[in-house]
C-alpha cells in the first residue's frame, strides 16, 4: 500500500467501523484488512502506531488478518473493533465504544456474515446493538463470476437498493453505483503508455449529490501500482463540468517507500518529505517517519509472530 497510508486507512477503518450506531448510512462491500494494508511486511503480531492525533493499535494472526483495532483518544477514551473469520471469510465484527473507561452498550454494536454460495454467492449482513436492538440489514449479491452486483439494505425505514454495473469500452471498464435508481458514483479504469513507453493505470472516480455530478479524483499508477500522482476536481455550475483544484504527485525510493510529494493548488505550492527508520535495516518495517518541513513524525512498535523452523524452511 502506498505510504500516506496512514491517515487514509486510519480515516477509512473509522467509517467504516467506527462510525456511531444508526449512522450507517452508505452501503461497502465487505472487505478484509491485512498486513499489507498497513504498509507491514513479514508475520506482523502487533503494530502501535503513535501520533500526536492518539494512538492506534492493530492485532493481526499469522495468516496477516487485522483481528483487533484499537483507537485511542485518550488514557480512558477508546474504541476496540474486533474481527472474526472462518477461514479467509469474515463472520462478525463487533465494535466497542468506552469513555471514562466505561463501556457503552448503547453506541456500540456488531455485525455478523452469512455466506451462502448456490447458486451464486450471497452474503447476508446483520447489524445488532449491545442492546440487541436491530439496526440494518444488508444483502450483497454476486454474479457468475463472483463480482459484487447489487446490495439490498432493509432497516426499520424500509429497503435501499444498491446497483452496481460494470460496463467495458474500448478498452475502458467502468462502474456505475446508483442507489435507488439515482446515480452515487462511476469509477472508470483504463490504460495508457508514457512517451517512455512505460505503462500507467488510471483511475477516475466521479461522486455525485443528488444525481448530479459533485467531485471527481483522478489517479494515476505506475505498472508496479504505486500512486504517482492525483487530481482533485469539482463540479464547476457555470461551466457544468469538472474544474481541477488540486494535483498532487509522489516520489518514491528504490524500495518503493514515499519519499516526496508536491501539491500545488492555484499558485500555491506544499512540498513534502518523508525520512524513515526502520527496524531491520532497509529491508524491514519502518519503526517511524519523519515528514519535513513540518518536523511531525509517526512512530510504529511491531511485535512480529514467532515463526517455526518449518515454516522458514518453506519460505
Amino acid at each position: 500500500m502506498d505510504k500516506n497510508y496512514f491517515v487514509s486507512l486510519l480515516h477509512s477503518l473509522l467509517a467504516l467501523t467506527i462510525m456511531g450506531v444508526g449512522s450507517l448510512v452508505q452501503s461497502q462491500e465487505i472487505r478484509i484488512f491485512t498486513t499489507a494494508d498497513f504498509d507491514l511486511k513479514g508475520p506482523v503480531k502487533t503494530c502501535l502506531v503513535s501520533t500526536k492525533y492518539g494512538k492506534e493499535t492493530y492485532d493481526f494472526d499469522k495468516e496477516g488478518k487485522l483481528t483487533k483495532s484499537v483507537t485511542r483518544y485518550n488514557d480512558t477514551d477508546y474504541d476496540v473493533t474486533y474481527y472474526k473469520y472462518e477461514g479467509n471469510e469474515l463472520i462478525e465484527k463487533r465494535f466497542e465504544n468506552y469513555r471514562n473507561d466505561i463501556f457503552e452498550s448503547s453506541t456500540s454494536y456488531a455485525n455478523f456474515y452469512e455466506i451462502d454460495t448456490i447458486p451464486v454467492r450471497k452474503v447476508t449482513e446483520k447489524i445488532i446493538s449491545y442492546d440487541k436492538e436491530f439496526l440494518d440489514r444488508y444483502e450483497y449479491l454476486y454474479n457468475a463470476d463472483g463480482i459484487l452486483v447489487k446490495i439490498i439494505r432493509t432497516n426499520n425505514d424500509g429497503n435501499d437498493e444498491t446497483l452496481i454495473e460494470y460496463t467495458d469500452y474500448k478498452g475502458e471498464q467502468t462502474q456505475t453505483n446508483s442507489l435507488n435508481g439515482t446515480i452515487l458514483k462511476s469509477v472508470r479504469k483504463s490504460k495508457k503508455m508514457t512517451k517512455a513507453k512505460k505503462e500507467q493505470h488510471v483511475v477516475l472516480t466521479k461522486k455525485f449529490l443528488e444525481g448530479e455530478p459533485h467531485t471527481a479524483l483522478e489517479e494515476i499508477f505506475d505498472s508496479k501500482g504505486k500512486l504517482i500522482s492525483e487530481t482533485k476536481f469539482v463540479q464547476d455550475p457555470k461551466k457544468n463540468q469538472f474544474t481541477p483544484i488540486e494535483v498532487i504527485s509522489y516520489e518514491y525510493d528504490e524500495n518503493g517507500m514515499l519519499i516526496k510529494t508536491v501539491s500545488k493548488s492555484g499558485k500555491v505550492v506544499a512540498i513534502k518529505e518523508f525520512i524513515y527508520q526502520y527496524d531491520k535495516g532497509d529491508e524491514g518495517n519502518w519503526i517511524k517517519e519523519i515528514i519535513t518541513p513540518e518536523n511531525s513524525y509517526t512512530t510504529r512498535k511491531i511485535d512480529y509472530h514467532e515463526v517455526e523452523e518449518a515454516e522458514v524452511n518453506e519460505q
